[in-house]
């Protein structure tokens, strides 16, 4: 037995994990989506459980189902919302559903019935019967019927041909279209769960089918109505938000540019579909609404888009309804808000944001009194919902050393863990805060995870793992990016925040602008050198990785030194010319850098300088670091260092059917045996052990 499940990457993979929290309206229950692995360990199921927000009694299992639930949202009396493709039925369709568990008690019911399925609950009235869902229709239908029949068609004839007239046509890990995402919306009152309305469904069912004609949508379920027809790609909307007497949904929807989009803010009256646009401005985007319980006032977050010459930003503003009265909220808060919630009283707004490598919770008041940053701790928080009825908060956070679990926030800023199903697992590893100052004064800070036993007389080896993004922190658990399990193989591991990261203000994320192989590097270099400076990290035993941004890093990082002696590269830009056209937003790439910029900053123009042996990992389905990066990565990595027999020192790890992250339990346990035996070959000089299941 392993002594943790860090020591057993088999372990690792089979903890639970809460992704997920909802608080119901009396602020006595969370409702909690928990992912446990599959038996046959190639998947995750996930199931809905309940646990008091008092921090009194035990989790309780709502939902069992083969297909697993997620999307949990509770209704104005407490009934809890889910989206789950279970079965409804021998001729339901296979796409996920929304679903309603009583209150009361008593079995779920399907709400839906859609063809191609619910992509999302998009949101839920606080004090009526009406939901708004995000689902994708195919363009050519014009009722849900029509609809059914034409994705029956293309099934049987084995058709995914699709055909664009606008651009993009995929985003991170999936193609766009042939269907465009609508909001419906839904009257829950109008559900109609007796016998006689099932009797009816039937009846139907059996008059259609002896004319040859598609299955009606049923009536004894609330008949989904389009509040944006004709959409194309306005309907993937920047968040979305309902009065709390459900008459007025505010979405931030898209409008189209030649080679891309930008957010604009509209409402939309439920009733009749009529829209006005509250704000459109160019250069900036509006998502994210909320609205306050008395329905009085809209908030919501502008965006600055910036440019090659200055970074974005963002800000929180309010509103009234009719977007009247618009004003800036914390206008000296230099933060980027993750979520946005009212205070119990509307006088304020919860909002979550990176801070100095946490991610606490901040009192935004509306009357211009300052910030107030509610925790203090090491944690990220996130999920956070207001208990009206009592006060306070019940949020998810987490660190680089506990997983997501749920809590309740106190007024005071106090915070008593929950019950969860899924324990914190335990470690022998420390995390400990450092920093240091970069040549230009600048504070670089991280977190150093300290595997147990590393002292001056034995120090231990140094992986310097640099984030994605590049407009993050390392400040919240990842289930991909688990340092716990290297620090389990007696690594220390370097989580570090270079210039671009966030939570230090817009004057840091400006010092890797149209450079990043400026500041951002020398950043890492510095934090790099005042580490392994330490005694109980062994100088001589050092290695870095990253993906994604932090794999344009590791290949940055590999052209300009030979300190390290092994790189892992993960998901990476390596020739930016070529990334900027082929990757999944091509417009954004093309704001934020100068022509110069990227041609200085591409790490392909250093492949004759590589030293170190570097490891390449890619997934064919990625489609935001497109798989050409890598293979010309590995290309030009050949041209430059291969032997006469063709060897490189250098290896590839490809996986055909995994996108930007690697998302299989069985690929995740094969990258990390991967990763650990070409760190373990190169560092420690061990002979390469070659994971069995890659042949």
């Amino acid at each position: 037995m392993p002594a943790s499940a860090f020591d057993d990457l088999d372990s690792y993979i089979a903890l639970p994990r809460v992704e997920a929290l909802a608080l119901s309206p009396d602020g006595r229950r969370a409702v909690l989506t928990v992912a446990a692995l599959r038996k046959d360990a190639t998947g995750y199921e996930r199931s809905l459980w309940e646990v008091p927000a008092d921090g009194s009694g035990g989790p309780r299992r709502l939902t069992r189902s083969a297909k697993g639930e997620a999307g949990a949202a509770f209704t104005a009396g407490g009934d809890v919302l889910f989206v789950s493709a279970r079965p409804d039925g021998d001729d339901a369709p296979e796409a996920g559903q929304l679903w309603l568990l009583p209150a009361a008690g008593g079995e779920a019911r399907p709400v839906t019935r859609l063809a191609g399925g619910v992509s999302s609950l998009a949101a839920v009235a606080e004090a009526s019967a009406s939901v708004i869902v995000s689902a994708d229709l195919l363009p050519a239908a014009t009722t849900l019927e029509d609809e059914a029949v034409l994705r029956k068609k293309r099934k049987d004839k084995k058709v995914s041909a699709i055909l664009h007239d606008a651009y993009p046509v995929r985003h991170w890990d999936h193609d766009l279209g042939p269907a465009d995402p609508h909001l419906l919306a839904l009257d829950l009152s109008a559900l109609d769960d007796t016998i006689a309305a099932a009797v009816a469904d039937e009846a139907a069912e059996d008059a259609e089918a002896t004319m040859d004609a598609s299955t009606p949508y049923p009536s004894s379920l609330p008949r989904p109505r389009d509040l944006t027809p004709a959409p194309r790609r306005s309907a993937d909307v920047e968040g979305a938000a309902l009065t709390p007497d459900g008459a007025t949904l505010f979405a931030g929807m898209r409008r189209s540019l030649p080679r891309g989009s930008r957010s604009i803010l509209v409402a939309i009256d439920v009733a009749s579909g009529e829209r006005a646009v509250l704000f459109d401005e160019d250069g900036v985007d509006f998502g994210e609404p909320v609205v306050s319980h008395d329905g009085q006032t809209l908030a919501f977050v502008r965006r600055d888009r910036g440019s090659a010459e200055r970074p974005f930003d963002a800000a929180v503003w309010v509103c009234a309804l009719d977007g009247s009265g618009a004003r800036r909220v914390a206008a000296d808060w230099d933060r980027w808000p993750t979520q946005l919630v009212f205070d119990a009283d509307d006088t304020a707004l919860i909002a979550t944001a990176d801070q100095d490598g946490r991610g606490p919770v901040f009192r935004l008041p509306l009357d211009g009194a300052p910030v107030l940053q509610l925790t203090d701790d090491h944690y990220a928080y996130s999920h956070v919902g207001v208990d009206r009825a009592r006060g306070g908060y019940v949020a998810l956070r987490s660190s680089w050393v506990e997983s997501p679990h749920p809590v309740r926030i106190d007024a005071d800023g106090a915070v008593t863990p929950l019950a969860t199903p899924a324990p914190v697992p335990s470690t022998t590893a420390k995390l400990t805060e450092v920093e240091t100052e970069a040549s230009d004064g600048t504070r670089i800070r991280g977190w150093l995870v300290l595997p147990e036993g590393a002292d001056a007389a034995t120090p231990a080896p140094l992986l310097l793992w640099i984030h994605g993004g590049p407009f993050a922190s390392w400040n919240a658990w990842s289930w991909r990016w688990a340092p716990l399990l290297a620090a389990a193989r007696g690594y220390a591991v370097l989580l570090p925040d270079p210039g671009l990261s966030t939570g230090y203000g817009l004057e840091f994320v400006a010092r890797g602008w149209n450079a990043w192989g400026r500041e951002p590097y020398t950043d890492l270099m510095a934090i790099a050198d005042a580490v392994v400076a330490r005694d109980d990290i062994d100088a001589d035993k050092t290695a870095a990785m990253g993906g994604s941004f932090g794999g344009y890093m590791a290949n940055w990082v590999a052209g300009h030194t030979d300190r390290f002696r092994a790189i892992v590269t993960h998901a990476s830009l390596w020739a930016l010319d070529q990334f900027g056209p082929t990757t999944d937003d091509s417009e954004f790439w093309s704001r934020i850098f100068t022509a110069e910029g990227m041609a200085s900053h591409s790490p392909h123009h250093s492949v004759a300088e590589i030293r170190t042996p570097m490891l390449v990992i890619h997934g064919d389905k990625d489609y935001r670091v497109p798989i050409g990066e890598g293979l010309r990565l590995w290309s030009e990595l050949a041209e430059h260092h291969a032997d006469d027999d063709g060897r490189l020192p250098h290896r590839f790890l490809y996986f055909p059917d995994e996108n930007h992250w690697i998302l299989s339990p069985q690929h995740t346990v094969i990258w990390y045996q991967t990763v650990f035996a070409f760190l373990d070959e190169h560092v420690h000089g061990r002979e390469f052990v070659r994971p069995e299941l890659l042949g």
